[in-house]
């Protein structure tokens, strides 16, 4: 049994201020190109299942161009005549019970099934059973219907539990107000074939967990997400789990860093072959004070010409007398904590990648990104 998971797709998302040829948000047009890839990926694998696992759009109230684009998309599932089940994530749960769920919109499709009312719903067919708990704006009522989902458990079929929140990461979530799965409760994947996590956008199995799994999101919302990969999850669930990644291809996000302490000679050596058309995140590293007013951003900009778009950071020199309080504000605070962890030499790359991790999340969920 093959089913296809994906998530994230936040349908409507835009940013950069770009317009392609059609006058469209570059960025916008950028996720739903992603989107697409994946439909054609279903049509070509044609798995017995497809499960969303919410944030279908960026918005609890997109815009018309997303909602026509997301019924002509869903019209190409329904017409594949695989069964789809979605549920809601937090960017399509409104926040008042004054706004109608936007996933309603779809119901008139006989192959696809919805869940979208903060609470847990079980579709069932004939060898399977899939335990929807879409993204909930009350953690007490959250935990009922986690019990809920609990009893329907059926021994004689195939299990799939589908989530839309954090498992795992309460010390990054409960400030911002989402929905945290208990730890408490975690036992009951062990009763579950697969659970399907949406609202982290990097793919990646959850913990201890050999069957917990967030398949990530289809494309980047943020340039603090470029260290992750993007795609869908290909589960085989059969005597056991076998889990299979499927990357797909989106614009790149292309890191270059400039050394000014050697300025002149970094900007002839600097490669630029690889950011046609991609989005570039240029560092000036070693930057004294009197640097940063000589070196003007449109100069950089003009080296990466075939770039889609270009954003520069600054990262001044330390243990200089030339440094400001500006200065050390410029600096990003993830930047601070690796240069701190340099001095544990024994546990510097272990603690690197954490804060690299951590730092992930915090972006995404502070800029509203998950």
């Amino acid at each position: 049994m093959k089913i296809l998971h994906f998530s994230d797709t936040h349908l409507g998302y835009n940013d950069l201020d770009i317009l392609d040829e059609n006058n469209v948000n570059q960025r916008e047009a950028d996720f739903y190109d992603a989107f697409t890839h994946v439909v054609q990926q279903i049509e070509e694998i044609k798995p017995d299942y497809i499960i969303h696992t919410g944030d279908l759009f960026h918005r609890s109230s997109p815009s018309n161009r997303a909602i026509t684009f997301a019924l002509e998309q869903f019209s190409r599932i329904n017409s594949f005549g695989i069964p789809f089940v979605i549920i809601a994530g937090n960017h399509s749960t409104p926040r008042t019970n004054l706004s109608s769920p936007i996933l309603k919109i779809f119901e008139s499709y006989e192959n696809i099934y919805l869940s979208y009312s903060q609470e847990y719903k079980k579709i069932e067919f004939d060898n399977i059973v899939f335990h929807t708990l879409p993204h909930m704006n009350d953690d007490t009522r959250a935990l009922e219907q986690i019990e809920k989902c609990e009893s329907n458990i059926d021994k004689t079929k195939k299990n799939i539990m589908m989530l839309h929140c954090s498992v795992g990461a309460w010390y990054l979530m409960q400030e911002f107000g989402e929905w945290v799965y208990p730890t408490d409760k975690e036992y009951i994947f062990q009763s579950m074939d697969y659970v399907a996590l949406g609202h982290w956008h990097g793919f990646g199995s959850v913990g201890k967990h050999e069957n917990v799994y967030y398949s990530g999101s289809t494309e980047r919302t943020s340039l603090n997400d470029k260290r992750n990969s993007k795609g869908f999850i290909l589960a085989n669930i059969d005597e056991s789990l076998d889990i299979e990644y499927k990357e797909i291809n989106i614009r790149p996000i292309i890191l270059k860093q400039i050394d000014c302490e050697n300025y002149e000679e970094e900007i002839k050596s600097l490669d630029v072959s690889d950011t046609k058309d991609a989005i570039v995140e240029v560092k000036l590293i070693n930057l004294t004070a009197l640097q940063s007013i000589d070196i003007q951003n449109k100069e950089i900009k003009e080296l990466f010409e075939d770039a889609m778009s270009v954003s520069i950071k600054r990262e001044f020199k330390k243990n200089t007398n030339d440094v400001s309080v500006d200065d050390i504000e410029a600096l990003s605070l993830e930047d601070y904590f690796l240069e701190h962890i340099k001095e544990d030499d024994k546990e510097n790359d272990r603690l690197k990648l954490k804060v690299q991790e951590l730092f992930s999340k915090y972006e995404e969920a502070n800029n509203d990104t998950v």
